[in-house]
Parts: structure tokens; C-alpha cells; sequence
């Protein structure tokens, strides 16, 4: 058994939580604070944003208005109401300390260990709070001072498990969109533009590699753009800076992929962008998950691994001993300028799980990156001097 949050979002049942929350559930039950018990319907969720939708079956029930998270302010006071450590309806108060937070917590292993999502298009772009939220409150409401709902608390950052200061909610307008599809569809409509891109965690030292300073560049560099792809109809090329998109200012990765998953295939979006230090403008028509990565070929891994910078070769039987490693592939070599080699991933690294998914041989790093080629990879790694490493590799969005 397990316990979280939810937010009642319509008067007829309809309640917003996390994916976590009720991920592998058999049953659900939701308790209101004033004790009334309803057995609830999983409507549908989406583990690349860790958003659920349920439903109970009632009229009349108190439902909060929806607000506005791109006109959230840093600094600005914010409450969180939920439910931790099973103390019924909790209400806290912070501020708002950051947005567009990306944590690399999205689509990680489940707790009974089975992979996430084929191809990790996970969405990181968090509200960050100093509000007060602990175990439990996960799926509650993330409040502005109006009373308006401003994001869904999905997570915490803490060596102990308990709040630490660092709390980070999903935005709520990710979530309209996002729940508006489980509703609507009991499964998620996204909208890809089909270009890759530096990852939060390596953006910055990314571009220093490039000859550019982080601060000066405001926009998203493109590493690479898809055949087939929505970025590709539009014209968009490796190496432009996305500035804009339907004329709003870009300042992260993390909230570029926010911005690209508020919409459905078939979307318009308008984006500015910067080439040979020119501005200059396109607009693209998103495709589904499926329509650029419809040609899955050796000519697809080959640029992947050009962009990785890396080869590997199988774990020799004698190391696994020694390690007590059940599965794992050797990085054989690094080329200089490979995404291994600017984040500082050496030879002789051993890369045991790709997307929550353990790696037996080469082959499956072939199969892993194909099938991920729209989206994030996630690597969980074993350095040479035995430390145990994570790091994401953004492929589109």
C-alpha cells in the first residue's frame, strides 16, 4: 500500500496526481478531508511528465481554478497543500525559489525496478519551492497567493529521503495540456519538432565547448535535426539557436521541452532562431511520436554514436566478477568532442542501464539508442574508480 495527493480539478471527480502515485496501483481510493471515501477510476497518466488523471464518481465536489505558470514570479509566496506522512490535508508556505528546474528525475527505474518508457521523452521543467513538502505530498497542489493552482508537487531533492528546502512542482500549464489529452484520449497526444539538443545537466559546458558563453546566449543550440522530422520541413539546421517560440523568449533547454509538450501533433509553433548571427524566423508543423523516427537504420545509429563520441565493447567475465556486476558494457574508446568526452566520461566506463533498462551486450545499446533516438537518454554508469554515476543525453524533443 502506499499513499499521495491528489487536487480535485472539475466539481463532477476529475483529480490530478502523479504517476508515481498510483503507478502499478491494482485499486485507488481517495479520502476527502472531510473523511468521505470513493473508490476512484484511473482515467489514464503519463510517466514523461509523472502526471496522472483519476476520477470519482460524485457532483458538486470543490474543485480549485487553474492559474497561469509562466506568469509565476521567483520569489513570489506560494503555499502547498497535500497530504504527507498521512496527516490529513497539510498546508505550508514558502516562496517560489526557480523555474524551468530540471533534476534528471523523470522516467528513472520504478521502485520494483521495470524500465520506464521506451525512447524517454521525459519533461523537466519544474517550479522549485522552498514550501515545506515531505513523503505523501507528492500529486498535491503547489497554491498562489489567489488561490489559484499553479503546479502539481511531483518531488523533492534530499540525501535523506525528507524535505530539505528543495521541493519542485510541475507546471500547471504543462498540466492543462497533459490532462486535457488523458481526459480527452485516456493517453497523451505529443507534439515533436524532431531536433537534439544539450541536455540541462551539460547545456552550459556544451557551449563553452562551442566557443560561446552560456550567459550571452539565450535560446537553445541545435545539435542535430531528424529526417523526416517537423525541424527538418521548417529548415532548421545543427548548429542554430532556437530564441523564441510563438514569440516568447527561451532561456533553458529544460523550458524549451516544456514548451514543445504543450502541443499536439499537428500543432503550428513559430520560432525565431539565430544562424551565422542573423535572426531569423519559421514556423513548424509538430508531427507525432512515431513519424520521425519511422526510419530506424544504421544510418540513424551511426549518427548517434557520432554524437555520443563513443564505442563499446562486451564486459570481459573476469571484471563482472570482480565488481559483482550481473550485467554492463565497457566503454572501449572516446573520441574528443563526443558528448562522453565533454561531460568527462572516460574509457573504461562501464554503462549498466539505459532508460531504467540493464545492458547484457553492445547490442543493446544499439537497440536502446534507436529506440530512443526522438528523446532522453538516461545512463547509469560505473566510472573506473568505481563511483557510480547518471547523466542524460537529450536526442529531440
Amino acid at each position: 500500500m502506499g499513499s499521495g495527493s491528489g487536487v480535485l480539478i472539475s466539481g463532477n471527480g476529475y483529480i490530478a496526481t502523479n504517476n508515481h502515485v498510483v503507478e502499478n496501483a491494482t485499486t485507488i481510493t481517495v479520502v476527502l478531508p472531510d473523511n468521505r471515501q470513493f473508490a476512484a477510476e484511473l482515467i489514464g497518466r503519463d510517466p514523461n511528465t509523472d502526471l496522472a488523471l483519476i476520477k470519482v464518481k460524485a457532483d458538486n465536489l470543490p474543485s480549485i481554478k487553474l492559474g497561469n505558470s509562466d506568469s509565476v514570479q521567483v520569489g513570489e509566496w506560494v503555499v502547498a497543500v497535500g497530504y504527507p506522512f498521512s496527516l490529513n490535508t497539510t498546508v505550508t508556505a514558502g516562496i517560489v525559489s526557480a523555474k524551468a528546474r530540471s533534476i534528471g528525475i523523470i522516467n528513472r527505474p520504478s521502485r520494483n525496478g521495470n524500465a520506464g518508457p521506451t525512447g524517454n521523452l521525459g519533461v523537466e521543467s519544474f517550479i522549485q519551492t522552498d514550501a515545506a513538502i515531505n513523503p505523501g505530498n507528492s500529486g498535491g497542489a503547489l497554491v498562489n497567493t489567489d488561490g489559484e493552482l499553479i503546479g502539481i508537487n511531483s518531488a523533492i531533492a534530499s540525501q535523506t529521503g525528507s524535505y530539505a528546502g528543495y521541493a519542485f512542482a510541475i507546471p500547471v500549464n504543462l498540466a492543462k495540456k497533459v490532462l486535457g489529452d488523458l481526459r480527452e484520449y485516456g493517453a497523451v497526444k505529443r507534439g515533436l519538432l524532431g531536433v537534439s539538443f544539450p541536455s540541462p545537466t551539460a547545456e552550459a559546458q556544451f557551449l563553452q565547448q562551442q566557443g560561446l558563453q552560456p550567459g550571452v546566449v539565450k535560446g537553445v543550440y541545435i545539435t542535430g535535426v531528424l529526417g523526416n522530422s517537423a525541424a527538418a520541413a521548417a529548415g532548421l539546421q545543427e548548429g542554430d539557436i532556437i530564441q523564441r517560440i510563438d514569440g516568447m523568449q527561451l532561456n533553458s533547454s529544460a523550458e524549451f521541452s516544456e514548451r514543445i509538450a504543450r502541443h499536439r501533433p499537428g500543432d503550428v509553433v513559430k520560432l525565431t532562431y539565430l544562424r551565422d548571427s542573423k535572426t531569423r524566423s519559421t514556423s513548424a508543423t509538430l508531427k507525432g511520436e512515431e513519424a520521425p523516427a519511422t526510419a530506424k537504420s544504421n544510418t540513424d545509429l551511426d549518427k548517434i554514436y557520432t554524437k555520443l563520441g563513443a564505442s563499446f565493447s562486451p564486459l570481459p567475465s573476469s571484471l563482472k566478477q570482480r565488481l559483482n556486476l550481473q550485467a554492463g558494457v565497457l566503454v572501449a574508446a572516446v573520441r574528443q568532442g563526443g558528448f562522453f568526452d565533454q561531460i568527462g566520461i572516460p574509457s573504461g566506463t562501464i554503462i549498466a542501464f539505459i532508460n531504467g533498462k540493464s545492458i547484457q551486450n553492445p547490442q543493446d545499446i544499439d537497440r536502446a539508442l534507436l529506440s530512443a533516438q526522438n528523446g532522453m537518454i538516461q545512463m547509469l554508469a560505473i566510472a573506473p574508480d568505481g563511483s557510480r554515476v547518471v547523466f542524460n543525453f537529450s536526442l529531440g524533443a
